[in-house]
């Protein structure tokens, strides 16, 4: 029974090696033959997020030069929007000045140059986009006027009967109401 045992039992190394060394050096060999794969990939990972860090600053870079040529447009248009209207009011002040110049001037004459000076201003109001708002006879809109009193009159209630003072709108949008007088419906 002795030789069953013997043949059974693990040998030991010859090369006095403890046992289960073999399989820690076969594991060795194939962990340094993994290790150059493992920092390759490594080295090669690091390059791509330099690469993905670069385009990252890039993108930045430029969404902050974007942003500030926007705020350096933004901040023009307002310095300049008043420009062109201000290139037509010169010949509405050239005119008043013309007019103003002639010596001995008939009231007939300063009169005709108030009005082409008047017809001047209204030109460039057009060209601007700026449109008078003469609600008389109109309903009374308090998106548009400004009611200062309440007047007896033959016209129905809410009814514009005297502007005081126009209004105007440019592009669309009030920019002064108009002052005005409405009926209250009853005839005095």
């Amino acid at each position: 029974m002795q030789d069953v045992q013997d043949s059974a039992s693990p040998q030991e190394p010859t090369d006095g090696a403890p046992e289960g060394a073999d399989v820690a050096a076969n594991s060795t060999e194939s962990h340094t033959d993994s290790l150059p794969g493992l920092e390759a990939q490594l080295r090669q990972l690091e390059l791509q997020a330099q690469e993905h860090h670069d385009a990252w600053l890039r993108a930045k870079a430029e969404t902050e030069n974007v942003r500030r040529r926007a705020a350096e447009d933004v901040s023009k248009a307002a310095k300049f929007a008043i420009e062109k209207f201000a290139a037509e009011l010169l010949v509405v002040k050239d005119g008043l000045e013309q007019t103003l110049s002639v010596e001995g001037a008939t009231p007939e004459a300063l009169r005709e140059g108030v009005e082409l000076t008047l017809r001047n201003l209204g030109k460039a109001f057009d060209k601007s986009g700026l449109q008078e708002v003469n609600p008389q006879g109109e309903k009374f809109d308090p998106h548009k006027h400004q009611a200062i009193s309440s007047i007896p009159s033959e016209q129905p209630a809410n009814t514009v009967v005297q502007v005081f003072q126009k209004g105007y709108t440019l592009e669309g949008r009030v920019l002064r109401p108009a002052l005005v007088a409405v009926s209250n419906g009853s005839a005095a």
